[in-house]
């Protein structure tokens, strides 16, 4: 297999397992590439991106600036808060006219689940889903399980557990499909506040106690309470969500095994993981940053290089 399956990346659930270990094959040598002293490649010249961001980002946004920069494409960079999407506009219009400037790709971040989707079905251009409401984050899904491949050697075989917000969390969703296609077993961990209903029916076990959690699993993936997205309290305090949930190195190096510990970020560090943990040699947060930037050149290049067939 030498070109995706999919024109879009719009989700996780899209994708076939060799969809998956393409991404992964380029994104090892784009890798290389972004260590060396001259860190750019010609691959992306005659290629102009959109990155249309509906909410704050940073460290996505950056990542995937920095893939396209990398690529050497030609890069428009859109803010709905300073756009005419504050005065009404529609997302149709507002993207048809940025594709009238002769645009490629969009990579699109959107507070709406399906919001890339619909994008889809009406324009032209390849769609990159960097994140659409509590839906998918296909691009995180994918650094994350490459990065439990660098560290472990392999996906196949592992367990991994993802604790905290499941139920607002789109990187939960993704790297469940994405683990999953993979060969790895996958627990969520959490109060049941935050645990989907039906969750099971994914494949995925439930576990509401973290130390049991952490005793199962060779990683575990952090996730953030996302207040932002919370209408109701779903707990007490976050004093409390951190005393249940909240990881710490004493109870790390009492379990008695090496566990991989990650965070698809920004940390709420004391919360859902202390400093301790964080920036110990369990951790591979870092990591995970490092590896975004390949990730996302390999799936800029290769939906650029897709051809119908």
């Amino acid at each position: 297999m030498t070109q995706l399956s999919v024109k879009h990346l719009l989700g996780i659930k899209d994708l076939k397992e060799e969809d998956i270990r393409l991404i992964f094959e380029n994104a090892d040598n784009f890798k290389t590439i972004i260590n060396r002293p001259i860190k750019k490649v010609p691959s992306l010249r005659d290629i102009t991106v959109a990155n249309l961001f509906f909410e704050n980002s940073t460290r996505t946004r950056i990542s995937f600036e920095l893939a396209q920069k990398r690529l050497s494409a030609d890069v428009i960079n859109f803010a709905s808060s300073s756009s005419s999407v504050s005065k009404g506009e529609t997302l149709i219009d507002t993207v048809k006219n940025i594709l009238s400037m002769k645009v490629d790709m969009v990579v699109m971040r959107h507070p709406s689940p399906g919001a890339p989707v619909f994008l889809a079905r009406h324009i032209d251009a390849t769609i990159l889903n960097a994140g659409d409401g509590t839906h998918e984050h296909p691009t995180q899904a994918l650094l994350d399980a490459y990065s439990i491949r660098e560290a472990l050697g392999e996906v196949s075989g592992k367990k991994v557990a993802i604790v905290g917000d499941i139920l607002h969390s789109r990187v939960a969703l993704s790297n469940i499909y994405c683990l999953q296609k993979l060969g790895a077993e996958v627990m969520v961990c959490g109060p049941s506040t935050l645990i989907p209903r039906h969750i099971e029916q994914l494949g995925v076990k439930v576990e509401h106690n973290l130390r049991k959690a952490l005793e199962w699993c060779d990683v575990a993936n952090m996730l953030r309470i996302q207040l932002e997205r919370q209408d109701i309290k779903y707990f007490p305090t976050l004093r409390e969500y951190s005393m249940q949930y909240g990881l710490t190195l004493d109870m790390l190096d009492s379990i008695g095994k090496d566990i991989t510990i990650m965070h698809p970020g920004p940390i709420n560090r004391g919360v859902e993981i202390t400093s301790e943990v964080a920036d110990s040699d369990y951790s591979i947060i870092l990591d995970q940053v490092e590896n975004g930037v390949a990730i996302r050149m390999a799936c800029m290049y290769l939906l650029a290089n897709h051809k119908e067939s």
